[in-house]
Formats: C-alpha cells, sequence, structure tokens
C-alpha cells in the first residue's frame, strides 16, 4: 500500500504542475502511461515476491525505489562524463548565459548551469536531479548552426524540460523496464528446473517489452510538451520549428561515425538523429522557397495544410524516444 500511495501522489503532483498552456489531451496520455507503467512494475513485483516467499508490501516498495533512487541519484554525473560536458562562465559565453538567464525567469525556475560540450552533432539537452539543479547544455555542431533566434527555441526548449521536472519523470519511470529486464535476466541463468521462475522470466520479458513501449511513448508525450514550454515562455513557434528542420539537416549530413557516437545518447536530444535523413525529406514539404528555414508565413500555410507522413516513418516513432517531426512541426503550427 505504501508504493501505491507514493505513486498516486507523485501522479497528482504531476498533474498538478503542468503549465496553463498543456492541453488536456497531453495531460490525459500522460496519466494514463503512468498509471499502466505502475500497475505493470506493481504486479511484476508481487509475481516475484510470491515465488521468493517474500510478502508485505514494504518489499515492493524498497524493491523499485532503491533502483530509482540509485539512478536518480548518478545520473547527472554520467551525463557529464558520458557527453564531455565543459560548464563555461558568463565571460566565456555571455550570449547564450544571457538567453539561458532570461529564458529561467521566464519559466520561473532557478538559472541552470551552461555547458557546452565539443560534439560535431548539432543538438542540445538538459540534465539535473532537481530545478535547482537544472543543467542546460549545447553542442559544438549547434552553436555553429543556428541564428539567434532559433538557438532561444531550442534553449527555451531544454528549459521547459527543467520547468516540468521531465529529469526526474522519466527517471522514475525508465525504472520500470530496467526492473523487469533485471528480474528476466536473473530468471534466464538461474539453475535448476523450477518452472515458477521459468513463468517469472517470461512474465518479466513481456512486462520489459511493454513498458519499454510505455516509457518512449511518455518520453514523445513530453516533448511536445517541451516544445509547447518553449513558446509559452518566448520563443516564436516559426523559430522552434525552423530550428528542428536544421537539426535534422545537420544530422543527415553528417557521417556514420559521428552519428554512432551518440547513438547511447540521443534520447537526451531535442530530436532522433537516428532517422534525420528521412525527416529532412518529410520536412521539405513545409519548407516552400526551398530557402532550408521554416518561416512564419510557411508554419502559417501549413496550419491549414495536411501532412504526409509515411508508414515507415510512423513505425519508426513507436520506436523512438522522440515524435515524428512532421507532427511536432505541425502541432507547432496550431500554435501561431
Amino acid at each position: 500500500m505504501d508504493l501505491i500511495i507514493i505513486t498516486i501522489q507523485f501522479l497528482l503532483e504531476e498533474i498538478t504542475k503542468m503549465n496553463k498552456f498543456s492541453t488536456w489531451k497531453l495531460r490525459l496520455r500522460l496519466l494514463f502511461a503512468s498509471v499502466i507503467l505502475f500497475i505493470l512494475v506493481y504486479a511484476l513485483v508481487v509475481v516475484v515476491g510470491m515465488f521468493m516467499g517474500i510478502t508485505g508490501p514494504l518489499f515492493y516498495a524498497l524493491f523499485g525505489l532503491t533502483i530509482i533512487l540509485v539512478q536518480y541519484l548518478l545520473s547527472p554525473k554520467m551525463v557529464e562524463i558520458t557527453m564531455q560536458v565543459r560548464y563555461v562562465s558568463p565571460e566565456e559565453a555571455p550570449e547564450l548565459h544571457q538567453m539561458v538567464e532570461d529564458l529561467a525567469l521566464k519559466a520561473d525556475i532557478p538559472k541552470p548551469k551552461v555547458g557546452v560540450t565539443e560534439l560535431a552533432v548539432p543538438n542540445a539537452f538538459a540534465f539535473g536531479r532537481t530545478k535547482g539543479d537544472g543543467r542546460v547544455c549545447v553542442t559544438r555542431g549547434l552553436l555553429n548552426l543556428l541564428n539567434k533566434d532559433e538557438l532561444y527555441a531550442v534553449l527555451g526548449h531544454e528549459i521547459s524540460h527543467i520547468r516540468h521536472s521531465d529529469m526526474a519523470v522519466m527517471t522514475f519511470i525508465s525504472a520500470v523496464p530496467l526492473i523487469a529486464y533485471y528480474i528476466f535476466w536473473s530468471t534466464l541463468f538461474s539453475r535448476g528446473g523450477n518452472n515458477g521462475r521459468g513463468l517469472v522470466g517470461i512474465v518479466a520479458l513481456g512486462a520489459y517489452i511493454i513498458g519499454q513501449l510505455v516509457v518512449l511513448f511518455i518520453s514523445r508525450v513530453r516533448e511536445y510538451y517541451a516544445d509547447q514550454g518553449s513558446v509559452a515562455i518566448g520563443a516564436q513557434p516559426h523559430n522552434m520549428a525552423s530550428a528542428l528542420y536544421k537539426l535534422a539537416y545537420g544530422s543527415a549530413n553528417l557521417n556514420k561515425e559521428q552519428l554512432k557516437q551518440v547513438q547511447g545518447i540521443k534520447a537526451f536530444f531535442v530530436n532522433d538523429v537516428s532517422d534525420a535523413s528521412q525527416e529532412v525529406n518529410d520536412l521539405r514539404q513545409v519548407d516552400f522557397n526551398g530557402d532550408g528555414t521554416i518561416s512564419q508565413a510557411e508554419l502559417n500555410q501549413l496550419k491549414y495544410s495536411d501532412v504526409n507522413i509515411k508508414t515507415s516513418s510512423k513505425i519508426f516513432e513507436l520506436l523512438s524516444t522522440h515524435p515524428n517531426m512532421m507532427k511536432r512541426v505541425k502541432r507547432l503550427s496550431e500554435m501561431t
């Protein structure tokens, strides 16, 4: 019962923290997906506890919360090491600091630490344990690609992730398939012909697959929130759309080795770099004058037009942490 109470309180707090620009459909999707994840992990741990002869809510609560806590505490340092983040001072990057400070003020959060990584892949990411521990980082490739307004929009997207406590939310929900995976792996190599262990392993594998799909779904919804949040705190929709277009184009022009460097960390980025070439082809239907950007007039025109998304792109989206780029740009057009 303790875990149920904790989870219900968490979900209620998440709904309360949604800003006034959020739509009820997005809120409902997030709540529904979070409830599914909770039921999934709780049922799985109960089954494991039964076969292990362990009962009581304390075991179930501690089992899940321990994994979440460890991941929560270690994740910022792991990101810094993996991304090779170097924090810059206001003297080193005055314009970058000024944008972050302005956006943080509008978002009503403490100013995050500002970092730069020398990755050639044009992108940005936010991480940290709490709003007060937020960090916003940009790659060198991003700084060389976007203009000031587009950069402002991308930083607003990352500030919105911090504002919505997405770091904590994604840490919480990603622990569900992680728990299932550990249980499956342990039963896979267990000795003896215990049918009960085999059943637990099958259930855990199914829970891992379902849980991973639900986590990916929640991640995509929160990307929509971040786009929307960027506009809410001052970015123009067409600048966010144009930035997404350029990010896809910039990633599509990189070689395979450069993209391979970020395959394990692409979930942190503004867009999924894996399908960049296809996304560029899709976004060309919005770039009516072919100048490589999306203007306010072009975004306004898209607002009253239908978009064509290939079946392959729709399937790829189901396995991605990010929404289809055309769907994101279409949604941005509705904010104009």
